[in-house]
Order: structure tokens, then C-alpha cells, then sequence
């Protein structure tokens, strides 16, 4: 059976034709509309024509398409186009997933599920997508992102210290993680730009940690319900207008190498930029913005996005926190590898 309103839809990784590895969970913040072919050529081309009779009304922005089909013969002059994606599905993993019936699905802006339609009912399913009101309000109440905003983290003699570790060295730009077989390593693309220093002084690395544990974590485990035990990375971070600096929409725990994370502290060093703000777009296009010394914490699981630096320098210290569980799942993970090392 299909999947019913109000159910979360699984997420996935598969092949389209701009994309070797496209990652479903990334689609969120706006309507996803989700047609499983048919095999059978008549009611695949009907289902076909009535998508492209209706592309108007997938811009990317509000709402896109994705249609998986079964047949690799099919793959042949297929190409992606603004608001709309092809996705191979030849094993039957996904379609498994969400019913084996070709169908409409139609999802809202965090992915779960709107409406379904039998595939022979295109015409009721895009007069509902033409009568949806902006991804914004598709809630029918404003909606607020699960943030906690905590001032006084660090004294400003410590956020101009860390500023001033990042000026000296200058940073350099770091990649995003992806998996890549066993393994989960960092590769440079678009997604993001900004330059990073990671801090190694133990001395300082214990002041830093000193400061989280008595002013953030009570605070964290007050509202969040999420005793902290670890720090990964100390890292400080600038995203300077003059670099175009941008991290776009993305989450912070979906490779097998960063599962274990749980949440992530955004700490802003400094103010009088403009942009770099945090947009976590499940939930509108609200920005969140702590002040100097201030934290923004938030899922790891949470699509976000840290804006465009319009002007000015944004300096920030950027750490993910988990605890022991996390402690086992990122154990088990480089034990993984450690043994798939071995055995190469």
C-alpha cells in the first residue's frame, strides 16, 4: 500500500541523469511531487504527458517532481530539468518502499506525505498541487525551527582571541563529507565556502570546553532534553563576503563516518556582517542569527543552510556534540574501516 498522509517518506540515494549519487533527504523545503511509472507503455506514456502538461508548476523553488521508473532501457535521452529529476529504480529498492502500485505521491515540505493518487487520477492530483498555498505556510500556522539560541557562551575576550587565531593563520577552504564505499571522506564542491583553522592548543581546547559544559550544555539538556558528553572538532570558521562565502542546504549526520553526531552549535564570534545568517528551510525561510559569544544549537538531522555573506566577515566556532552512544557508533564505524584496510 502506499505510504499514508502524515508518514515520513524513506529516504534514499540513486542515479538520475545529472547525479550519479542523488540524495532524496536533500529535497526538502519545498513540494515533492513523486510519480512511480508503470511498466505497462500506454499508462507510462499518459502519466508521462500529463507531468509534462503541468511542468509549470514545478520551479525548483515551491515544488519539483521526481519520477522513478523500473526499466533501465528507459534511461536513454532522459535528462534532468529545472523542477524535474529521473530516477532509476531497477532493483525495485525504492518502489518496495512505497508501494508497489504505480502511483502520484505528493509530499509536503519535510518530506512527509501530503496526498496519493492512483496513477490514472493525474488530473486531481495537479489540481491540488495548483491550489497549494506557498511551501512557507503549508502548515496552516507559522511554523518555528527546533533551534535553541543561547546567549553569553563566550566572553568577548575569547571570541577576539579565537578571531584572532583565524586571522594569523588565514584558514583554508575544507570540502564536505561524502561516503565513498566503506568509508566517509571530505570532497571539495559548491556546496560550501569557507575558510577553517582548527584549534590544537590542548590549554585552549580546555577553555573552550570549560565554557560549553557550565553555560551551554545545562541549557542544551533544559530545553533539548540531550545530555552532551562529547566535542568534535574545535573549529573556527570565517565566511567572508569577499570569498562568496556560502554553505548551502545540507545536513550534518547522514554519512557513516558523521552518524554519530547528534547536535550542532553554530557560536558566532563577532557581529557587523550581513547574510550568514542560518535558514532551516523544513521549516520557512526564517533566518536565526545568536549574538556575539551567543550559540545557535540545533539537530544534526535538520536540513540548514548558513546564507551568503553579503558583507563583512562572519567568524564562528562551529563544533558538533554527542554523547556516549554517539562515542559507540563512531567506534564501530572506524572499526569498519580499520578492518577494510586490513583486508585490502
Amino acid at each position: 500500500m502506499p505510504l499514508a498522509v502524515g508518514q515520513n517518506a524513506p529516504w534514499f540515494v540513486t542515479r538520475t541523469p545529472s547525479t550519479p549519487d542523488f540524495a532524496f533527504e536533500t529535497a526538502s523545503g519545498r513540494y515533492v511531487l513523486m510519480l512511480f511509472l508503470p511498466e505497462e507503455p500506454e499508462a507510462r506514456g499518459a502519466a508521462v504527458r500529463a507531468l509534462a502538461a503541468n511542468q509549470r508548476l514545478f520551479d525548483e523553488v515551491n515544488a519539483c517532481a521526481f519520477v522513478i521508473y523500473r526499466d533501465p532501457a528507459l534511461e536513454a535521452g532522459l535528462r534532468d530539468v529545472r523542477g524535474l529529476r529521473w530516477m532509476i529504480d531497477a532493483r525495485g529498492a525504492i518502489t518496495k518502499r512505497y508501494g508497489p502500485e504505480p502511483h502520484w505521491l505528493l509530499l509536503d515540505p519535510t518530506l512527509r506525505v501530503l496526498a496519493s493518487e492512483p496513477i490514472e487520477s493525474a488530473e486531481a492530483m495537479f489540481a491540488r498541487i495548483a491550489a497549494l498555498p506557498p511551501p512557507a505556510a503549508h502548515a496552516g500556522v507559522p511554523l518555528h525551527a527546533p533551534a535553541l539560541i543561547v546567549p553569553n557562551v563566550f566572553e568577548p575576550e575569547l571570541c577576539e582571541h579565537l578571531i584572532a587565531q583565524h586571522e594569523a593563520d588565514g584558514g583554508a577552504f575544507t570540502g564536505v563529507m561524502r561516503d565513498a564505499g566503506q568509508r566517509t571522506v571530505a570532497v571539495m564542491d559548491d556546496l560550501k565556502k569557507r575558510r577553517d583553522i582548527w584549534i590544537e592548543d590542548p590549554e585552549l581546547q580546555a577553555a573552550i570546553r570549560e565554557r560549553l559544559e557550565r553555560r551551554l550544555y545545562p541549557m542544551i539538556q533544559r530545553a533539548l532534553g540531550f545530555t552532551a558528553t562529547r566535542i568534535e572538532r574545535y573549529l573556527v570558521s570565517c565566511y567572508d563576503a569577499a570569498d562568496g562565502a556560502v554553505f548551502h542546504p545540507h545536513r550534518d549526520n547522514t554519512t557513516q563516518g558523521t552518524a554519530h553526531r547528534k547536535f550542532a552549535c553554530s557560536l558566532n564570534l563577532n557581529g557587523g556582517f550581513e547574510g550568514g545568517d542560518l535558514r532551516f528551510n523544513e521549516f520557512g525561510p526564517a533566518t536565526y542569527r545568536a549574538p556575539p559569544g551567543g550559540a545557535v544549537v540545533f539537530s544534526c538531522g535538520l536540513t540548514h543552510e548558513a546564507t551568503a555573506v553579503k558583507s563583512g566577515r562572519r567568524y564562528a566556532f562551529l563544533p558538533f556534540l554527542y554523547d556516549e552512544a554517539g562515542a559507540e557508533t563512531l567506534a564501530a564505524y572506524n572499526a569498519r574501516v580499520a578492518a577494510a584496510e586490513a583486508s585490502a
